[in-house]
């Protein structure tokens, strides 16, 4: 299966969904419990025929689901086929998105060897070394990942950096919203008291700042 490059995913995926990281990603407002389950129950029958599943999290008042192709190594066809299928089955329903309401929380850590630390973090997470352009591993541009495939934990980010002596921030959450999100979460958080301090890779990411310069970087899939 083809792994679909991040403008094609955009250009094909449903309204109701949205690329976040690595990820197409919908919430549906089912508005009551029975009615999610319903919902939940007829997304099950679908994905059994299709014989592809979705993660799903059922919530009192909405249910949260997310596509990928694990045996290919990213969003391919068939997720974009079964995102349509699914946005069909909450319609059908009567049941509306949220995009606006998508939200990933990374933490992202700062490194000059990832290699050297990622053993020590994938034990304590209880999680995994991520892939690196489809094998284990790190690269020397794209750092990697530990990831814990419960949903339980946060993904483990590492950062690469040049060397530098402790203390100097290390830890920094990169939150990942939908694309057409990022400039309102951005003006919530310089008007509850943040400051933009690096727009020199956006729209991909933007690094803000709170009055005490713990950072957080605002983060799409467009531009990457």
């Amino acid at each position: 299966m083809e792994i679909l490059s991040n403008s094609r995913i955009h250009e094909t995926l449903a309204p109701e969904w949205r690329l976040v990281n690595r990820t197409v990603r919908a919430r549906f407002l089912s508005g009551d419990f029975p009615t999610g389950v319903r919902f939940v129950d007829a997304v099950a029958e679908a994905a059994e025929d299709a014989d592809h599943h979705p993660d799903i999290d059922l919530r009192y008042l909405h249910v949260d689901l997310e596509l990928t192709s694990h045996s290919a190594g990213g969003v391919t066809r068939r997720d974009i086929s079964m995102a349509a299928r699914i946005s069909e089955i909450a319609a059908g329903l009567g049941i509306g998105a949220a995009p606006e309401r998508l939200t990933e929380i990374e933490i992202a850590l700062d490194t000059p060897r990832a290699e050297s630390i990622a053993p020590f973090w994938a034990a304590v997470l209880g999680g995994d070394i991520g892939e690196v352009n489809g094998s284990s591993g790190f690269s020397s541009d794209y750092g990697g990942t530990v990831t814990e495939n419960t949903g339980q934990v946060a993904p483990l980010w590492f950062q690469l950096t040049d060397e530098h002596p402790t203390p100097r921030q290390r830890f920094h959450l990169d939150v990942w919203v939908p694309h057409d999100q990022a400039q309102t979460r951005i003006d919530r958080a310089v008007k509850a008291g943040g400051t933009v301090i690096d727009t020199d890779h956006a729209p991909s990411f933007t690094v803000l700042e709170d009055r005490q310069g713990n950072r957080a970087c605002i983060c799409v899939s467009v531009g990457r």
